[in-house]
Order: structure tokens, then sequence, then C-alpha cells
């Protein structure tokens, strides 16, 4: 995994997608325009984490190389360097994959 040079602010995370499933479980070919978005990525980097009422910053619950579950609609994707890659907020995050 190469080191992306883009620092998020506060709780956001840099996230690849990880590519949406080309086949069913039953072994259908899915054409592009069936494919649901991709929900699960891998984290590239983190901010410093959300600043707290007494000016104290809370902990990522997650960490760099991380793999994560998100919502659908969640985050901002943009492209950075040739890859595209989400930009989100931890409260998106919806599970951390074990």
């Amino acid at each position: 995994m190469a080191k992306i040079k883009i620092r998020p602010l506060d709780d956001r995370i840099v996230v690849k997608t990880l590519d949406a499933e080309q086949t069913t479980a039953g072994g259908i070919v899915l054409p592009d325009s069936a494919k649901e978005k991709p929900q699960r990525g891998v984290i590239l980097a983190v901010g410093p984490g959300r600043l707290t009422e007494t000016g104290d910053r809370a902990d990522l619950s997650v960490a760099v190389g991380d793999e994560i579950i998100f919502g659908k609609f969640g985050g901002t994707d943009i492209e950075w360097d040739g890859d595209e890659v989400k930009i989100l907020r931890e409260t998106d995050i919806l599970a951390k994959v074990l």
C-alpha cells in the first residue's frame, strides 16, 4: 500500500474503496450497471481526532491499514494521484472487519 500524501482534518479518514463483487453467490456475472456502490475499503490516512470541549483530541477507533465497512452514500469521493478515494468522518464507519 503506497503512502498517500494527504492529511485529513479532525475525525476524517481517507479510504481506498474495495471493488464491488463481479459475480453473485450463484455465479452470475454482473454488468457494471448492476453493481452496487462498494461499501468496504482500506484506510489510507487518518486525521488527529476531533477536538473536544476541553481542547483535547479524541482518539480515533480505527488506524491506517484497517479494513472497514461504511454507509453507501457516506463521505465524499475524490480522485487523488490517479486513484479514486473517499473521505469519510469516523461516524460514517459502520464496522471494522476483523
